[in-house]
């Protein structure tokens, strides 16, 4: 996950309930920033944590139906990996996954990173050529006072986020390396950061393009290798760049259009949403699928929303 003189910082990703309408996106998000913008230590990554419960683990070798639970396509599976292998069905060339980034006070809830790796990521063992996670890899050769200039503008969106974060991102890529999956994080130019810098004001809005732009031209790149052929490549980060069809003043957050374009429509937009994280506030309502949600209904399931042709919004179930 690192080579030589560089040191991780994570990508300012925003989950998509964590942009307020109409404008950048804010500390106080629901879904808070990506993990935090401090050095990563050569090698280092966060252990996962004691294993989830049997119950959500993996589905059961015959798999029974999912029961229809509302509009928006809604079905209540069993386990969060039978909803998953739904997911799938299609055949995606690009499995674009967001979250709802964990926050402080989340302690003792499983994140939705931590719930990917253990539950999800298995199953795309030999079905998957790469892993592209939104974590930076700064170039040793840009300015220095570059770097924290851009780390001081992250600071402003993940002051909220949990501390443990950043080293699950990093727990992901390096389970997927050993499952034979590539691990690949985003590389920003020295030109990039010096354009973030020199935008000031809209620092974030320009991370936020960068981001998507980066994203976007590394997966394109992926999908074109003769050993790949035939494989998913895989994108996670913050349910915002993802977004197949993305809000008006958006466009330039999200690489979901490029990609599906690229693919032919072959891509696949899936948000992974933990049930507790869920609040009460504007941000959250604006979701598509917010009202048609009932929290108190189905708690013991993997609640799936397919809002449109290639999105799907997958609520797992509740943790205790």
């Amino acid at each position: 996950m690192r080579t030589p003189r560089t040191f991780l910082v994570a990508a300012t990703v925003l989950a998509a309930c964590g942009a307020p309408a109409g404008g950048a996106p804010s500390a106080g998000t629901p879904a808070g920033g990506a993990p935090s913008a401090s050095a990563v230590a050569s090698g280092s990554s966060s252990p996962l944590a004691a294993p989830l419960p049997p119950a959500q683990a993996a589905a059961p070798a015959a798999s029974p139906a999912p029961a229809p639970c509302g509009a928006l396509g809604c079905l209540a599976f069993d386990t969060p990996a039978q909803a998953f292998a739904h997911v799938l069905e299609s055949g995606p060339r690009v499995l674009a996954v967001g979250e709802a980034h964990a926050q402080q006070g989340s302690a003792g809830v499983p994140s939705a990173t931590r719930r990917f790796t253990e539950l999800f990521l298995p199953a795309l063992a030999g079905r998957a050529s790469d892993l592209i996670v939104e974590l930076w890899a700064v170039d040793p050769r840009c300015k220095r006072e570059q770097v924290t200039r851009v780390e001081e503008e992250q600071k402003a969106v993940t002051q909220g986020q949990s501390a443990g974060d950043q080293g699950e991102f990093l727990a992901l890529g390096s389970e997927a390396k050993r499952l034979g999956i590539r691990p690949h994080l985003l590389t920003p130019s020295c030109q990039e950061y010096d354009a973030i810098v020199r935008a000031g004001p809209d620092a974030v809005t320009a991370m936020l393009e960068m981001i998507a732009r980066l994203t976007a031209a590394e997966a394109k790149a992926l999908l074109g290798r003769e050993d790949a052929a035939g494989k998913m490549v895989i994108a996670y980060g913050g349910a915002l760049h993802n977004d197949v069809a993305p809000r008006p003043g958006r466009e330039r957050w999200s690489f979901g259009p490029e990609l599906s374009a690229t693919t032919g429509g072959k891509y696949v937009e899936l948000d992974l949403i933990v049930r507790e994280f869920i609040k009460e506030s504007e941000s959250w309502r604006a979701l598509p699928w917010y009202s048609h949600f009932d929290r108190e209904q189905d708690p013991d399931k993997a609640v799936l929303f397919n809002p449109a042709p290639g999105s799907y919004t997958l609520i797992f179930p509740r943790s205790s």
